[in-house]
């Protein structure tokens, strides 16, 4: 009997599909009967917004799960055994109504119609040992109103908000089979009927996510779309019956199938002009894909450590960027395997392995302490809101080598202040107030102990020594692939990709708000080491224009250095400062220059963070690289060393070649540089 009921529980299964897609082809047919007439009385030139509402049919599968137990039926009916689990599916179909302007992240959704949540229950057995199943129709009118939310203003969005069910139907089957043992014994008929106690209403919630892809071009009036979505619809709220514990839990798999009208973009006219003029923006789309040459380079790096911890705004706790270890981590610490302690900010390219280094200060500093017992430091906290908290911050750090690093109290000092002794934020404020501010909130590491400092360097502004990193290079910024849309001024209010291999497989990339944006070759690539591509950029304009420009492009793979030749060190500068190189002319006379070999090629890059203007940025970089040039130039010709070449280039802010990103102090911080590498000839 248990497989004749699964044939018919499929049946409807198969039914409730049919009916689903029956339902959806039908509306995909009226809907697009409707276009097309509108389309056909449209004129070619006119363009159209992006509906703000959408009306539509929802069509769906419920998956249903049942747990808890049920048995007593209704007064006249209670089989001989309690039912459990079960599952079915059901059909979802309703009339939807959607509300979002283009290109926000709010809307809002309501979905009302039939929601059948029919199932069957596990079979049991009866005393008998026969065969017992139970089978039920439970269907509702449901109202859904939801909160839509797309996180990138983008075509994915999420929605949520309560579920109103009103039920209708609660009908059920009850089939008892016979004992196997007496074949021939007649089954009892089946038992149909209505639960009793089943809940009128039902509140509950449900959460989901969908897609709309777009039918219509923007030069239709009734534009189409289409909507993928899935929702959970978890048992709380959903016990159908006020006895017992049955309740459900359902999965809705469907689509929505919508029609919205735009409005005409209209835009100014000459008085003897008639019709209406769609200007489309001028719009310049380039693509500048690197080469990506293997260098048989494998870069040893002298990394500074800059004394500085950076704290979030009104907070007097270390921030949750920096890697806190626990007790039983702090034996395993070795400052040359940091990256075994990884941060948790999301980092990528150079910006991985060096700002690990970095997050890891405090456990550096706890370690060399602890491993020179004789050295001692200061801890400056400043903060806008007075001494006072500046002083709680610097407490928090020497706290955490107190108890993870076991360091005597009484080696570390603190003090409180408004300002540090080196402010960014000094006088005049400009738009870049916030970010000034966010690099003088921190506490300063001081030190007179030779073996904490760097180098021929003392004070306060000294930075603590450099650590040394070993290792093949994660791939450059430079070498990622640049896509520029650069058009009018504000053109366009956001612009994405699709890009097209030699193999016809399309990748989305986008939106995008920024004129330029850097994509890592091998996110295109994947496994491929190189390959030919169609980018098409397509742009919306802040009327709701689609403007589009195509452009092929040959990508190669980055691959990291095979040749361990090269050697790295980086000097790092204050805020606006580009004399910080007398501090540093020892350490590059007399540690830098004997590391340059003859015939070698020593390469000079200046960075900026991007606080103030670019123009000004581009000069203080080109400072910066020529100060280090001309003290390295001066002690290699005193040395005697022969062969040596130089190589400056300014980068300014240019956050594309940034050796850092630019939205934390600590990035910016590390960003106000000059990076020397020194390439040692080719045997």
């Amino acid at each position: 009997m248990k497989n004749t009921i699964n044939l018919k529980k499929g049946t409807r299964v198969v039914w409730s599909l049919k009916q689903t897609l029956k339902t959806l082809l039908i509306g995909v047919l009226v809907l697009t009967g409707l276009e097309a007439p509108l389309q056909a009385q449209e004129v070619q030139a006119t363009h159209y917004t992006k509906p703000t509402w959408y009306f539509g049919l929802a069509g769906a599968a419920n998956f249903n799960f049942y747990d808890g137990s049920t048995q007593q039926l209704n007064a006249a009916f209670t089989p001989p055994t309690t039912f459990h689990k079960g599952s079915g599916i059901g059909l979802f179909l309703a009339p939807s109504i959607e509300f979002y302007k283009p290109n926000t992240r709010f809307g809002f959704i309501l979905q009302a119609g039939l929601d059948n949540r029919s199932g069957q229950f596990d079979q049991q057995l009866t005393d008998c040992n026969c065969a017992a199943d139970l089978s039920t129709n439970l269907s509702y009118i449901t109202v859904e109103p939801s909160l839509r939310f797309a996180p990138t203003k983008g075509n994915f969005y999420v929605y949520g908000g309560p579920r109103l069910a009103f039920n209708i139907n609660k009908a059920f089957t009850y089939q008892q089979g016979v004992n196997p043992a007496y074949p021939n014994q007649v089954a009892p008929a089946n038992v149909k009927g209505d639960f009793s106690a089943v809940r009128n209403t039902i509140l509950s919630m449900q959460v989901g996510a969908g897609y709309d892809i777009p039918l219509s071009k923007n030069t239709s009036k009734t534009q189409l779309m289409l909507s993928p979505f899935i929702a959970f619809q978890p048992y709380f709220g959903q016990k159908p019956r006020s006895i017992e514990t049955w309740n459900l839990t359902t999965v809705r798999a469907g689509i929505v199938l919508k029609f919205g009208v735009g409005h005409e973009i209209v835009v100014e006219k000459e008085k003897e002009v008639v019709a209406a003029v769609v200007v489309i923006p001028k719009t310049n789309f380039t693509v500048i894909s690197p080469l990506n040459v293997p260098a048989e380079l494998k870069v040893v790096e002298i990394f500074p450590l800059r004394n500085y911890i950076y704290f979030d705004k009104n907070s007097t706790d270390i921030s949750e960027r920096y890697v806190l270890l626990n007790k039983a981590q702090v034996k395993d610490f070795k400052e040359d395997q940091v990256e075994k302690f990884a941060p948790n900010t999301d980092l990528g390219g150079r910006s991985k392995r060096e700002m690990t280094v970095y997050y890891n200060i405090l456990n550096i500093l706890g370690d060399r302490m602890g491993k020179n017992p004789n050295t001692s430091i200061t801890l400056v906290g400043s903060s806008e809101n007075g001494p006072a908290q500046g002083k709680l911050m610097a407490a928090s750090i020497k706290r955490y080598l107190v108890d993870l690093f076991a360091i005597d109290a009484t080696r570390i000092a603190i003090e409180g202040r408004s300002k540090p002794k080196a402010p960014s934020f000094i006088s005049n404020p400009t738009k870049d107030v916030t970010m000034l501010q966010d690099g003088d909130r921190r506490v300063d590491i001081e030190s007179s102990s030779s073996a904490l400092l760097m180098e021929f360097h003392n004070g306060p502004t000294a930075p603590l020594k450099p650590v040394l990193i070993r290792g093949v290079e994660q791939a450059p910024v430079d070498s990622y692939v640049i896509f520029k849309a650069a058009g009018e001024k504000e053109s366009f209010d956001s612009w994405k990709m699709e890009i097209t291999g030699e193999d016809g497989m399309v990748q989305n990339f986008g939106p995008y708000t920024q004129d330029e944006v850097s994509i890592p070759g091998k996110a295109i690539l994947g496994t491929s080491p190189e390959g030919n591509y169609k980018v098409k950029m397509i742009g919306t304009t802040k009327g709701g224009i689609v403007v589009t420009k195509e452009s092929t492009t040959h990508i190669v793979a980055w691959t990291p250095s095979k040749v361990d030749e090269g050697t790295r060190f980086s000097i790092i500068y204050e805020f606006d400062d580009a004399n910080a190189i007398a501090m540093y002319n020892k350490y590059l006379s007399e540690v830098v220059t004997p590391k340059i070999p003859a015939n070698a090629k020593v390469i000079i890059r200046g960075h900026t963070d991007i606080i103030g203007k670019a123009d000004y940025n581009q000069k203080l970089s080109l400072a910066r690289a020529n100060d280090v040039k001309a003290i390295l130039k001066k002690s290699v010709s005193k040395l005697g060393t022969r062969g040596v070449t130089f190589e400056v280039t300014a980068f300014g802010e240019g956050e594309v070649a940034a050796p850092f990103g630019n939205t934390l102090p600590e990035e910016r911080s590390y960003n106000r540089t000059v990076i020397i590498d020194i390439i040692s000839a080719k045997n």
